[in-house]
């Protein structure tokens, strides 16, 4: 216990000396095995010799009487006895050993059970000056260290504060055992003397979340922990101290206190992965980095609880030693250390690696493992080695694109990668490039193909020498094995070759007209095959103009018509035929050949006028015509030309004069100075150049015209010269009368169309039509004013029941006869004026080959209907005059039905 004062304001602070107070009252807890502390404080001169006792530590085992032993987590520097007493195991000086804290582990030797305690070691020097400033605390437990309040002075009128003392942090070890609440310091003020004071706390841990993690006793002052703390929750809290008078009034001003919170070894490392993957390139040199395995450890990475260290703990296989790999202890950085990498033998290795805190100490870390797999990729450092020192093959002479021979390799290398896929060149054997060895991309064999013809006559057989590699070099110092250069044998088969002509294209010249039988040339083919006995025939393939045969065994060509330049046939004075040679082998074989004759041109055209059809005025000034001639031959056979007019009929030179231009023109105008409109064929004599000159009468036909101003022919003028003859015009003129035919008809069809409609519309249903007509009834009804009724009473009676159409005071005293009741025309709602006396005949006429059509000759018995009718009685609907000043025997022309009318109304009494 010790205390720090400053003037007159005192203030205490102690290290907690224990953390088990035997106080009087208090209840013993149950009996724990383990160590009397968790934490131990030990005060030790900065230099001690080897051998001298340092420390006790306390193991309470509860009377479990088993054998415990104890370890030392630094057992090069102390040494701890059966009994529990540290010794220096050397000559130490405390200065050079690490900041943590020296662990103590307690083992049973029969349950397996342990426990570790923490020693912090303190010099002496500062233990001594700490003694020094220890103060006797009032009454209360002499264990609990003190934190008193500064005291307030007064200077003059004004209240100061002196300066807080800084107070050092409370270190409180995670994971305690208790017992809880457990005290951990005790805070005062001076002024508790005189009155009485309360105490509090508040801050995180306290009053604010996590709560009650701390409590304090109000009246004593003593502050504890209610619960283990978790260093790896929250590492430290901050409090602030209160004490109040109790009114509630501050008497010190709020002191801050900061609880560490101690860590312990109490996680193991974890690894971020459980299983590593890395490669290394076979062959690599020791030294090589492959990998880097990485775990972390949540304790405090300043003490040795969170300090890792690695190692490899097995290597799967252990070929070809069991050290191939090593890792660096503190980076977890793996790299070879032996040579001997090779893929084809051991492909990967599986390797256990251990992470152990403590900075590995195998006796007080905690440890974890991991898998790291290390796969060894490939390198080229095997050439590839054909599978026979000669292949063989064959092939058809003439053929290509042809695979010969497949050749066939080995690779001991990764498949279907770059240092075991093949590439094979071809060395030697074939000097025309006639082969080539592509790759088979899934078997990697090598396929020999023919690129070019091979002739069977030229080379029988072809050996090939081909070597193959890799797609990318071997590796450094390794050689291309004998093995990699192979012999291919390729026999070469003869076949049946076509015959060929030669040259081909054959080209003669000869001049045209040559007469027929007429020997051209002789166009023969040879025969590949030289050691095949054939014979060759002959046959024409193509001969556009029919003028040449050929020889079936000699190829002598002949003609059989006279050879004319100017057939369509001829193009550019060249004449093509196409001939075929056909062995005698099996099957046979034939091949074509082309002859073209060149045809020299000779003087065989006469030449003509150009153009044959022209126009000229009436009046020509001016106005000539130009012309030419045309001539199928070619110069010297045709221009320069002569012109000149024909002696006959006579009235040609006598109208008509000719006038060279130049040696291919010439000029027609008319010699008299007007000549009638109309059509004249002027015959003109043309000789051309030849070596034989040809003359020839060319007519041309000149249309003389009216001109207008401009000289041009006028409209009229110009449909002549079109040539619409007499024919053409009567055929137009044909063509408008039937159109108009068709649009006469058209008009009388839509006429017709619109009587019919008419006249269908005057039939329309009798009740639709309001007009004065007559209409049909079976029964009859009221007045204008009775209408008010249901019209279904006025059905024909042949289409409901009797009893149901016999309105109220009407009674029938016959019965209708029941036969179909005939059609009539329905009328039109607005018929054609014109068409009533058609309408009246045809009703006349249904009506008259209807025996059930009414009225019927029978009396019928009307009842009383009432009085007050406003159209009044039939009577006195009067006519214009009497009925017996008119004439009523045309009604006996409408048919039996109006005789009866007739009869009443004719003047006869009966």
């Amino acid at each position: 216990m010790y205390s720090l004062h400053e003037g007159s304001g005192l203030f205490l602070l102690a290290v907690l000396a224990g953390l088990q107070i035997a106080a009087e009252g208090r209840v013993t807890p149950p009996c724990r095995p383990g160590f009397s502390e968790d934490v131990y404080k030990v005060v030790m001169p900065d230099i001690v010799e080897k051998g001298h006792p340092l420390f006790n530590v306390r193991f309470v085992d509860c009377g479990r009487g088993g054998l415990v032993r104890f370890e030392c987590s630094n057992p090069s520097d102390f040494r701890i006895e059966v009994d529990g007493v540290v010794y220096a195991a050397r000559g130490i000086e405390l200065s050079t050993l690490p900041a943590s804290p020296l662990l103590i582990k307690a083992s049973d030797t029969t349950t397996q059970q342990q426990w570790v305690t923490q020693v912090k070691l303190t010099p002496s020097t500062d233990y001594n000056q700490q003694v020094q400033q220890v103060a006797a605390p009032p009454a209360m437990s002499e264990d609990l260290q003190e934190i008193v309040f500064p005291l307030r002075n007064m200077d003059s009128q004004l209240k100061r504060m002196k300066r807080d003392w800084v107070i050092p942090p409370i270190n409180v070890p995670e994971n305690s055992r208790g017992p809880f609440p457990q005290e951990l310091v005790r805070i005062r003020s001076d002024n508790d003397k005189n009155r009485l004071l309360r105490y509090s706390v508040t801050g995180p841990g306290a009053d604010q979340p996590p709560t009650s993690v701390f409590i304090i006793d109000p009246i004593s002052g003593e502050l504890s922990v209610k619960k283990p703390l978790d260093r790896e929750h929250i590492s430290n809290f901050h409090l602030r101290a209160h004490a109040v008078d109790l009114n509630g009034n501050q008497v010190e001003n709020p002191i801050d206190i900061v609880i560490n919170v101690i860590d312990m070894n109490d996680n193991r490392p974890e690894f971020t992965h459980q299983i590593w993957n890395g490669s290394v390139p076979e062959g690599s040199k020791p030294g090589t980095f492959v990998m880097t395995v990485t775990s972390v450890d949540k304790d405090d990475p300043k003490t040795a609880n969170g300090m890792l260290r690695y190692k490899i703990l097995s290597q799967n296989p252990e070929s070809p030693t069991s050290n191939m790999f090593t890792i660096n202890n503190k980076t977890g950085g793996i790299i070879t250390v032996a040579a001997g990498l090779d893929r084809e033998k051991v492909p990967q290795y599986t390797l256990i690696i251990q992470a152990t805190d403590m900075e590995g100490n195998p006796m007080y870390g905690l440890s974890n493992t991991a898998t790291a797999v290390i796969r060894v990729t490939d390198v080229n450092d095997n050439a590839p080695e054909f599978t026979a020192e000669t292949f063989f093959g064959e092939v058809p002479e003439n053929r290509v694109n042809v695979i010969v021979a497949n050749l066939t390799v080995t690779d001991k290398d990764q498949p279907n990668t770059p240092a075991w896929n093949a590439v094979y060149k071809i060395t030697g054997g074939d000097p025309t490039g006639r082969f080539s060895v592509p790759t088979d991309p899934t078997t990697n064999e090598g396929l020999v193909t023919v690129v070019k013809p091979i002739d069977y006559e030229t080379s029988r057989t072809y050996v090939l020498t081909v070597e193959a590699k890799n797609e990318v070099s071997l590796a450094r110092g390794i050689h291309s094995p004998r093995q990699s250069t192979a012999t291919v044998s390729i026999r070469v088969i003869d076949v049946n070759e076509s015959p060929y002509f030669e040259p081909n294209p054959k080209l003669i010249k000869l001049e045209e007209g040559m007469m027929p039988e007429s020997t051209l040339s002789t166009f023969t083919a040879q025969d590949p095959d030289r050691f095949m006995q054939q014979t060759i025939r002959y046959s024409k393939l193509a001969d556009p103009a029919n003028w040449l045969k050929i020889d079936p065994n000699t190829g002598r060509i002949t003609t059989i018509a006279i050879l004319d330049r100017e057939s369509p046939y001829v193009k550019n004075s060249l004449y093509n035929a196409t001939f075929l040679a056909s062995d005698s082998g099996i099957p046979p074989a034939s091949g074509t050949g082309t002859l073209q004759i060149f045809l020299l041109d000779i003087n065989d055209n006469a030449p003509v006028v150009f153009p044959q059809e022209t126009e000229i005025c009436e009046k020509p000034e001016p106005n000539a015509i130009n012309i030419t001639a045309l001539d199928g031959d070619l110069n010297p056979n045709a221009g320069p030309f002569a012109f000149e007019l024909a002696h006959r009929p006579a009235d040609v030179r006598r109208n008509w004069t000719i006038t060279r231009v130049s040696g291919d023109y010439a000029q027609v105008s008319l010699k008299i100075g007007f000549l009638e409109s109309g059509i004249y064929d002027i015959p003109i004599l043309i000789t051309d150049s030849g070596n034989l000159p040809m003359t020839n009468t060319s007519y041309l036909r000149i249309k003389v015209c009216q001109c207008d101003f401009n000289g041009d022919c006028t409209d009229q003028q110009h449909i002549m010269a079109a040539g619409l003859g007499t024919g053409a015009i009567i055929s137009i003129l044909l063509c408008i009368i039937i159109l108009l035919i068709l649009v006469l008809m058209f008009v009388v069809w839509m006429k017709r169309r619109d009587k019919e409609r008419q006249a269908k519309q005057l039939l329309i249903d009798p009740e639709d039509d309001v007009r004065d007509n007559i209409l049909k009834y079976d029964e009859e009804g009221g007045g204008e004013e009775d209408q008010d009724y249901d019209l279904s009473q006025l059905q024909q009676p042949d289409t409901i029941e009797p009893d149901a159409i016999k309105p109220v005071g009407i009674r029938r005293l016959d019965e209708r006869p029941l036969h179909p009741e005939p059609q009539y025309p329905i009328r039109s709602a607005a018929p054609h004026p014109g068409d009533i006396g058609d309408f009246i005949n045809e009703g006349l006429k249904a009506a008259d080959n209807d025996p059930t059509a009414p009225p019927y000759d029978s009396l019928l018995v009307f009842d009383y209907e009432g009085s007050g009718s406003t159209a009044g009685s039939l009577s006195s609907l009067n006519s214009s005059s009497s009925g017996g000043d008119q004439d009523y025997d045309y009604l006996n022309d409408w048919g039996p039905r109006f005789r009866k009318l007739a009869d009443m109304y004719g003047g006869n009494d009966d």
